[in-house]
């Protein structure tokens, strides 16, 4: 059986050496593919020593058992997509995805293909701890009914940092949606749904991924047994800064969470309101803010809008 992990990173030098470092104690293991997403940090001069040339896949690596694709910064998606390609054509029977940032616990796949016999299994994916803490975005629901929920129903919940959420007649807990940190994908879905949606560029590519993957009657199960270890961003950082960092993927997230909601929508209200709603969501503590703070400005409020529009038209690609 021949397994294949891809990680995508840019500009994280330092977190992919260390997400180097723990996948290849992973004993069972093949390959790594990283797909360097046209980092500027010293990653590429770094990579050079492990893998491939710019532009191409490395077949006589240094270490043989990695590959680099050094390519244009073209989101998360965009290298996922590359990433998955290169390891199914290269035969995986198995494709590991995770971003620089998540770091396999020395068990990890050891405990992932213990589950690899789920009924119809499409998708694993191992539980990550942030900050000593469980972090999930996994959920057991998609919502395109009711535009004043989530799309993201049935998350998974935690007590005293334990499981609440009871698998039913096997190990693993059914779920439908999970991130791109870490989810252990067959073959056979690549086979029938193929490749992730490149134009999404960052946001609900996984997502998107998941629920196709789903749609396709394949099965997908969170393995509690198998751990990643996430990194902590911005912990410092106070709610100024923190925003003012992440505000230009605001304008993705608005984007593809409307643009899910109109592609995949079962009613008038989801496909149009629910997208809405998220703008207000931002419009409002935005608004609020600008007396006060340098966290947002009015630019910000009009590409939240374009965001919207882009999203109902299903305008995709990167910015």
């Amino acid at each position: 059986m021949k397994i294949t992990a891809v990680v995508v990173t840019y500009n994280r030098l330092e977190l992919l050496k260390h997400g180097i470092e723990c996948l290849r104690k992973q004993r069972q293991l093949s390959k790594i593919i990283i797909v360097n997403n046209g980092s500027t940090d010293g990653t590429t001069e770094w990579l050079k020593g492990i893998g491939g040339m710019a532009s191409q896949v490395s077949t006589a690596s240094k270490e043989p058992n990695i590959d680099v694709i050094n390519q244009e910064n073209v989101g998360g998606s965009g290298g996922f997509y590359t990433g998955i390609k290169a390891a199914f054509d290269d035969g995986a029977d198995w494709i590991w995805c995770m971003d620089d940032d998540v770091f396999p616990r020395e068990d990890c796949l050891d405990n992932l293909l213990k589950h690899i016999n789920e009924p119809n299994v499409g998708i694993l994916s191992p539980r990550r701890i942030l900050d000593g803490k469980v972090f999930t975005h996994e959920f057991q629901e998609f919502n395109f009914t009711n535009p004043f929920a989530s799309m993201h129903g049935k998350k998974l919940s935690f007590k005293n940092n334990e499981h609440t959420v009871q698998s039913k007649g096997h190990e693993g807990v059914p779920i439908v949606g999970c991130d791109f940190e870490g989810p252990f994908i067959s073959r056979k879905v690549v086979e029938k749904i193929g490749l992730p949606n490149k134009d999404l560029f960052i946001f609900c590519d996984d997502t998107d991924y998941c629920l196709r993957t789903h749609l396709a009657g394949f099965n997908l199960y969170y393995i509690p047994d198998a751990v990643m270890d996430k990194h902590k961003f911005f912990s410092d950082d106070t709610w100024t800064t923190r925003n003012q960092k992440k505000k230009w993927k605001r304008y993705y997230q608005v984007r593809n969470e409307t643009y899910m909601n109109h592609h995949y929508g079962k009613n008038w209200a989801v496909r149009y309101v629910r997208g809405f709603i998220g703008v207000v969501g931002y419009w409002i503590p935005a608004v609020l803010s600008m007396p006060f703070t340098k966290a947002w400005s009015m630019s910000d409020l009009h590409t939240l809008w374009q965001a919207y529009k882009d999203g109902i038209h299903e305008r995709l690609g990167k910015r």
